[in-house]
């Protein structure tokens, strides 16, 4: 059996230009992820678009998020959560360029 462990709010990357994706655990459906973003958000015209469901869970720092078809704009601050169904379009909008915004995001595949 191996064990791994760590804290998600240490060892975080160096502020740049680009957010960093750290794969924490991954198996058959299933990724777990930490993201740090600092000051990002998608580029103009670009939505993500993913065919597993997405959990995620704002760590620290703030950000707001545009779910294709919504009428506002989704904000988030640290301990809020949001589950983003597959092949549901969706943008970062911008992410607080002050503090880290860490990410623990969560892609499972579809229940059949």
């Amino acid at each position: 059996m191996q064990i791994a462990s760590g804290n998600l709010l240490t060892a975080l990357p160096p502020a740049g230009s680009e957010e960093v994706f750290e794969l924490l655990h991954q198996r058959t459906g299933l990724k777990i992820e930490r993201i740090v973003s600092s000051g990002q958000a998608s580029p103009p015209g670009f939505w993500y678009d993913n065919p597993q469901e997405e959990w995620v869970l704002l760590l620290s720092g703030s950000a707001g998020l545009t779910l294709e078809g919504a009428a506002v704009e989704h904000v988030m601050q640290a301990g809020a959560w949001l589950h983003i169904p597959a092949c549901c379009r969706h943008r970062i909008e911008w992410t607080d360029g002050a503090q880290p915004t860490v990410w623990l995001a969560i892609h499972h595949e579809v229940e059949a």
